[in-house]
């Protein structure tokens, strides 16, 4: 009896397995909502679980916003906060629990200031620190900032990039203050020019950072040690062959089974406008994109293991940020959120160490650095904010099995009702307007429209109905976003009095 147990629990978990598998080669992301922001560019997203609430910190230039996230993936606005001297953006935003007191770091970029701020039971914020760079400190330009625990205390990484490059040290009191512990500039040897990224993995009780360097084209290992000191340990290069660290930037890892890794992406320098002088080093080669695989060797240093190379099926171009959706302990599904291809592609990795794309959503705007991912219960969720200057909007997206939308087309139905007091030329141009989207948009394959001819007295005051045809969902998010709708919206906002949208599939005719 003991044996057929033994089989059938060996089965069970087999399938599942098998079912894992299936459901992780199938998962699409699914947008939930969006909302306005107070701060410009939002270059950055981040999100914390207090007390069961969760709540979602979006900062761009002069203003931190804060949102609660319930279960469905809506965002409720709850407050915003001003950055100091009105600077910013807010960059490499992490929140943590150092002692029972729940903080927010905030990397002030253009202020050249790391601000602390304690969270409060309903999310908000409030100011309990302020340090600004100094001769000492690597926070000029201050870009990423990662939390680390050891035993007895709570440290503060900090990287900056361009006129200061480095990597600094502080220790967290428990009353959110920072005190200095070390810094080390940036040389020819070590890659902290322009740290983009950060990530940390405990090896044998020995805690290990990993760096990305931006404008160093590469990465570096550094022990860290009880007291917050650190020392560098090994460092990687770009290549001109198979390797893509040429503007190093998103850095993240993941332990599975007994192999821990770490996985690097890159905003390629060709990207960049070349007669600047930003981009310090004018002699790199491009020879595509890609997402790289290290492994952590016994020593705690960066091993090259595999590439994923982008292709005409993946949107890699452009990595700024690759965020950790799940874990178990056979496979991790990550997302990588890209500026140039405007996209956040789906990816599965493996106990061995192999990279392979699942599925992508267009969201229509660029990905900065503004994405995170959180879960509620058994749901993942990916909140993303977009560098646009002209979009100011952070959006939640649920990441769930894909739904097969083969010989389908999108319908999306927008039903106007306009004031009272708006003139018929008010009313004809935007109705011009609205259809000329469809030569400004190339996603959409069709607009059809009319006004209202119901004679049942339940058309509740609209009186014009909007039908655009989309062919996926990719085609939808590029309109919802896309310039030209979001000027639409401010041309006739003022005139309109409700909006009813709906979406629905359908056959293809």
């Amino acid at each position: 009896m003991n044996s057929i147990k033994g089989f059938l629990l060996i089965s069970i978990l087999f399938l599942s397995t098998i079912c894992l598998a299936q459901v992780s080669d199938e998962l699409m992301l699914y947008r939930k909502d969006f909302k306005n922001i107070s701060g410009k560019n939002t270059v950055s997203v981040t999100s914390y679980e207090k007390n069961g609430s969760h709540f979602v910190f979006a900062g761009g230039v002069g203003n931190i916003d804060v949102y609660s996230l319930d279960k469905e993936g809506k965002l409720t606005p709850i407050s915003n906060h001003e950055l100091y001297i009105k600077k910013g953006p807010a960059r490499g935003m992490v929140a943590d629990n150092i002692n029972g007191t729940d903080f927010l770091f905030v990397g002030n970029k253009h202020g050249n200031a790391i601000e602390t701020f304690k969270i409060l039971a309903n999310g908000s914020l409030e100011r309990v620190s302020l340090v600004e760079d100094t001769e000492d400190t690597h926070l000029g330009t201050a870009i990423t900032l990662q939390v680390i625990h050891m035993k007895k205390a709570s440290y503060l990484f900090v990287g900056g990039l361009e006129n200061t490059p480095g990597l600094s040290s502080f220790k967290i009191e428990a009353d959110g203050k920072l005190n200095h512990v070390q810094s080390m500039k940036d040389d020819d040897k070590i890659h902290t020019d322009g740290i983009i990224g950060m990530f940390t993995h405990i090896l044998k009780g020995k805690t290990f950072l990993y760096t990305g360097g931006f404008q160093d084209n590469g990465v570096s290992s550094f022990r860290v040690y009880e007291n917050g000191t650190f020392k560098n340990i090994n460092n990687i290069s770009d290549n001109t062959t198979d390797r893509y660290l040429t503007g190093a930037y998103p850095v993240t890892g993941v332990t599975l089974g007994d192999h821990r890794y770490v996985i690097v992406g890159h905003r390629h320098h060709k990207y960049y406008d070349p007669t600047t002088n930003f981009i310090k080093r004018k002699d790199f080669v491009y020879h595509g994109d890609g997402v790289s695989v290290f492994k952590v060797n016994k020593k705690g240093a960066l091993v090259p293991h595999f590439v994923l190379k982008d292709d005409e099926n993946t949107k890699l171009a452009g990595q700024t940020r690759i965020e950790v959706v799940s874990t178990n302990n056979n496979e991790a599904i990550l997302a990588v959120g890209t500026r140039d291809d405007a996209s956040i592609q789906l990816c599965k990795l493996n106990e061995k160490g192999i990279l392979s794309p699942i599925n992508y959503l267009e969201t229509g705007f660029s990905i900065y650095y503004g994405l995170k991912s959180h879960r509620i219960g058994e749901d993942n969720f990916l909140i993303a904010g977009s560098n646009r200057f002209d979009l100011n909007k952070v959006a939640t997206y649920k990441i769930s099995p894909k739904v097969d939308r083969s010989g389908k087309v999108l319908r999306h139905i927008v039903n106007l009702k306009y004031k009272a007091d708006a003139t018929e030329q008010q009313v004809h141009e935007a109705e011009e307007a609205f259809v000329n989207l469809k030569n400004e948009i190339p996603e959409i394959t069709n607009i059809e429209w009319g006004i209202n001819d119901s004679e049942e007295g339940a058309s509740k005051g609209f009186t014009h109905t909007f039908t655009i045809t989309f062919n996926d969902e990719n085609s939808r998010e590029i309109y919802l976003f896309h310039k030209a709708h979001l000027d639409l919206v401010n041309k006739v906002g003022p005139i309109i009095e409700d909006v009813f949208v709906m979406d629905y599939w359908t056959t293809a005719n």
